[in-house]
């Protein structure tokens, strides 16, 4: 963002080096990223989620080069839809950024869904507890936990109201948060070692059947939970908005983004290879969203309460801020006609926030939170995701060496590769996922033939600066 004054041009001021943007990077990603899914990845892979978390990071890694390099060439930018309209075409602009719509959109639902379910597990506990302590006789009236149909619905009104309010949370607030996760993740590592190696193995391949069980690996298995693992790095791209206030963004954006994405998958790797090690994919979980907790737990009881309320916060923090993510994304297609001014493009006076695109984005995630399971959730928002990731992949093939002056292996390879690695997972998304995505991206489709007389007029789906 810059202004004119008196004819000088002032611009924001580069201060943030690469272990800054690094830093904003792990921030973003969190530290324990993979924990919330990491039921849903032993279910989907029958097991095997550290080799699905690694092949995931290849991807990821591969995409966020073009992501970097992207940056380069608009550093203002920082969107996907911005990448492949310039370089391709307005058309295919249009079906990524549709494609992040739904992303915004189901990423607060995933949210709500798994902190209603780690609500309702923290409430059978209080119950049980109640009911075996003889002095708390005179809270006999609470029989039974508040269901977890409860808690989906107070999640979804708590984000919802709290967006309203304009609240959120600082910088600062988040750098905090972020060292206590990574804290709580030195817990659950010291636990963990003390656990395994304290407890006599007779399997041969105890310590490589988390890569590898030939008892239950399918290429189909792998693959199926790749394409899950993938919401592990969602959010990587963020790095490439700085670029204006990056020293050396040429440089700095690039090695940031793709040095992200391998901190945080050697981490993540790393988290799920112990749990698997602790809690083989043999062993059915109690509650499958909750599967880390528990498999934290077996190691040392009271991790339940810590492990469970760090990534209650973890995915409150996350529900909050992607509900308004998505309201202003709403906003800013609104404020540009792409849908309908008058109500999508209304800001609240009082508080600054669109008004409107925070009560809808709340009626959605409070209905949707009925009918789709975190599994489910986490499929239909990776259907978005990837074929975002494929957009910036074939942006950077067709800007870097379809119409670049250096035919090199690198220009050509690494784009590619990234390409066709989210090509292969989004095939092996779940029938569930791929259906309701398919649908969501027809009506897309036809509402932007419609509205744009055949691509003929202009789309934004940038989101407006806060």
């Amino acid at each position: 963002m810059s202004n004119e004054t008196g004819g000088t041009r002032i611009g924001l001021r580069r201060s943030l080096t690469l272990w800054d943007l690094i830093l904003y990077g792990m921030i973003v990603l969190q530290p324990v990223a993979p924990m919330s899914a990491f039921g849903a990845l032993s279910d989907r892979g029958r097991g095997h989620v550290v080799t699905g978390v690694l092949i995931a990071m290849v991807a990821m890694m591969a995409t966020a080069v073009s992501y970097g390099r992207m940056a380069q060439v608009y550093p203002s930018a920082g969107s996907a839809f911005t990448y492949v309209a310039r370089e391709i075409h307005p058309a295919a602009g249009y079906i990524t950024g549709w494609s992040m719509v739904m992303d915004y959109i189901v990423n607060p639902l995933i949210c709500t869904v798994w902190c209603a379910g780690q609500a309702f597990e923290f409430s059978k506990q209080f119950v049980s507890w109640i009911t075996t302590h003889q002095y708390l006789a005179g809270w006999g009236w609470i029989h039974h936990p508040i269901p977890d149909w409860g808690w989906k619905i107070f999640f979804a009104l708590v984000f919802t109201l709290l967006n309203l309010q304009g609240i959120k949370t600082s910088a600062r607030v988040n750098a905090g948060l972020t060292t206590a996760m990574s804290f709580v993740v030195v817990v659950v590592f010291v636990s963990a070692i003390r656990y395994i190696f304290g407890h006599p193995h007779n399997d041969p391949y105890f310590f490589t059947r988390p890569f590898y069980d030939p008892s239950t690996f399918t290429t189909d298995n792998l693959f199926g939970c790749t394409s899950l693992a993938v919401l592990t790095y969602i959010g990587f791209d963020a790095i490439s908005t700085l670029s204006e206030e990056a020293e050396n963004p040429q440089r700095n954006i690039l090695v940031a983004t793709v040095g992200s994405c391998l901190l945080i998958g050697i981490l993540s790797a790393s988290e799920v290879y112990i749990a698997q090690l602790i809690w083989p994919a043999s062993q059915p979980f109690p509650n499958q969203d909750q599967a880390y907790v528990y498999a934290a737990a077996r190691t040392w009881a009271p991790l339940f309460q810590v492990v469970g309320l760090t990534l209650l916060v973890a995915n409150f923090g996350s529900g909050m801020g992607a509900q308004i993510g998505a309201a202003r994304l709403l906003y800013g297609m609104g404020r540009s006609n792409a849908l309908p001014k008058s109500f999508f493009g209304a800001v609240d006076e009082k508080h600054r926030i669109p008004k409107n695109n925070v009560i809808l984005i709340g009626l959605i995630v409070l209905i949707g939170a009925f009918f789709l399971t975190y599994e489910q959730g986490i499929g239909l928002l990776n259907f978005g995701a990837l074929i975002a990731f494929m957009g910036v992949n074939a942006a950077a093939f067709v800007r870097y060496f379809i119409h670049g002056a250096k035919k090199t292996a690198f220009n050509f390879l690494v784009p590619l590769v990234g390409f066709f690695i989210c090509l292969g997972l989004w095939w092996n998304l779940s029938r569930r996922a791929q259906i309701l995505g398919t649908i969501w991206m027809a009506l897309g489709v036809a509402f932007g033939i419609w509205k744009t007389k055949g691509f003929r007029q202009e789309l934004s789906f940038e989101a407006p600066a806060e």
